[in-house]
């Protein structure tokens, strides 16, 4: 079974159920008959006993109308199963099956609508199966979540009628369910390009790695003028009677954390999606790209709490416990504690790791907290990834026509300088800036952080 195939929503069926207590209704031909009835109503005129036909003729429609209810499958001879071809993703279309067994010894020409919440389709689908007697019948319609987390899945409810379709009967089946929306997952597939050029840096880090540089234990030398003492292996020393040093090597695998805010300043809306939206699809991704280049990769999902917090580790089981997480973190209204996730990852990552920050910087004169909770990580190498404002960058570009045209690209290109001016002095300060827009931040997180493997900047 496929990790998509994993990820799926479980199939469900139930049999169907009476809409109401009697749940029966008039099907489209039979208002179709009794207009056609109404013919005598031109003669009767003339003839007024010419009325009687008419109502004779109703008669026979009304009595047609039960003949056909009594022939028409009960609820309980149908069932219905709703299947998911895949799993619910951010943005992604995929198909879920309704599939409906018809029991009874009629055919079933049946109307069913899937209650959905608005987060994973507009509109409530609607689908039409025919099902002979004895059979199985089945319709496919399309889904494109708008958000992430759990949504829950109501009833379907169905019209159906027989072969003649005087008659209807009204039923549903209680197929409640609970389906997880994940974060964009064919993004993260097509991420495998960069897998092949991790690959094949690791390997030539392989062919062409230097003593001496990094912290992994290699070999033990004779010691040599230069060396540090601090390197000195006195245990091997004390056997063999004169000085032996250790030799390192840069670490082939190191820790990576990613740290995503879930603040106010992540609520913000670009197209359809939030801030947060781009920054769980494009941590995904990084994940999905370092745990198979063999690095160790944490999650740190924080509000005005700590959110989601997921141990340093490797596999395809520690992936998809970062999936789970990323599709329940969820924004939040006030501004997020960005000191408080500083402090608990100091203290939870004692040793020196790359620091992925997925964040964005709001528009103050004043120092924001994120800036100083990144200079207070002088151990670890941060890289501050700030989500781009196009709207903003458009608005500082245009070219004004009018005053307040004037003033409203002064106040954008002095937003968009101030936030230059933050990035830059945190670089100063040792701390790696990337500053991406939403469409492209998946690609320039994985190329960024390729690019700090390829220099053995951890």
């Amino acid at each position: 079974m496929s990790d998509a195939e994993r990820l799926a929503p479980p199939s469900v069926e139930c049999a169907a159920r009476a809409y109401s207590r009697l749940g029966v209704a008039f099907g489209p031909r039979f208002y179709l008959l009794l207009a056609i009835g109404l013919i005598w109503i031109v003669p009767a005129f003339v003839d007024l006993r010419l009325a009687y036909a008419m109502l004779a003729w109703d008669g026979l429609v009304v009595l047609a109308w039960l003949v056909d209810l009594l022939k028409l499958a009960k609820p309980e001879q149908i069932s219905i199963t709703r299947t998911w071809h895949g799993p619910a993703a951010l943005s992604v279309a995929s198909d879920v099956e309704l599939l409906l067994a018809n029991a009874s010894d009629g055919p079933v020409c049946a109307t069913l609508v899937d209650t959905l919440p608005a987060g994973l389709c507009t509109a409530p689908p609607r689908v039409d199966i025919r099902a002979a007697a004895r059979s199985r019948g089945a319709a496919v319609y399309t889904i494109r979540p708008r958000e992430r987390g759990d949504a829950s899945v109501g009833a379907v409810w169905l019209r159906y009628r027989g072969h003649i379709g005087i008659a209807e009967r009204w039923a549903q089946a209680p197929l409640a369910q609970t389906v997880r929306v994940y974060p964009n997952l064919d993004e993260a597939r097509r991420q495998a390009i960069y897998l092949v050029r991790s690959r094949q840096t690791a390997l030539e880090r392989r062919l062409t790695r230097t003593r001496g540089v990094g912290r992994e234990f290699e070999s033990l030398r004779e010691y040599r003028e230069g060396d540090e003492f601090r390197d000195i292996c006195w245990t091997a020393t004390a056997r063999r009677g004169k000085l032996v040093t250790r030799t390192y090597q840069v670490e082939r695998s190191q820790t990576i954390w990613i740290v995503i805010d879930s603040g106010r300043l992540m609520r913000a809306r670009i197209g359809e999606l939030s801030k947060l939206d781009y920054a769980a699809t494009a941590a995904l991704s990084l994940a999905e790209v370092a745990l198979h280049t063999g690095d160790r990769v944490g999650l740190l999902g924080y509000g005005r709490a700590i959110r989601q917090r997921i141990p340093a580790a490797r596999g395809s089981a520690h992936l998809r416990l970062i999936v789970e997480q990323l599709a329940t973190l969820c924004e939040e209204v006030p501004e997020a504690d960005h000191l408080l996730a500083a402090s608990r990852l100091l203290t939870d990552q004692k040793r020196r790791c790359l620091v992925v920050w997925l964040t964005d910087i709001p528009e103050t004169s004043l120092t924001p907290d994120v800036v100083e909770a990144a200079q207070l990580m002088p151990r670890h190498l941060v890289l501050l990834v700030a989500i781009g404002q196009p709207d903003l960058r458009a608005m500082a570009s245009r070219e004004p026509h009018d005053v307040t045209d004037m003033y409203q690209a002064a106040a954008a290109q002095e937003m968009a300088h101030r936030r230059e001016r933050l990035l830059a002095s945190l670089r100063d300060r040792g701390v790696l800036t990337l500053e991406a827009e939403s469409a492209s931040l998946s690609p320039a997180l994985v190329n960024a952080y390729l690019e700090i493997k390829e220099r053995s900047r951890i």
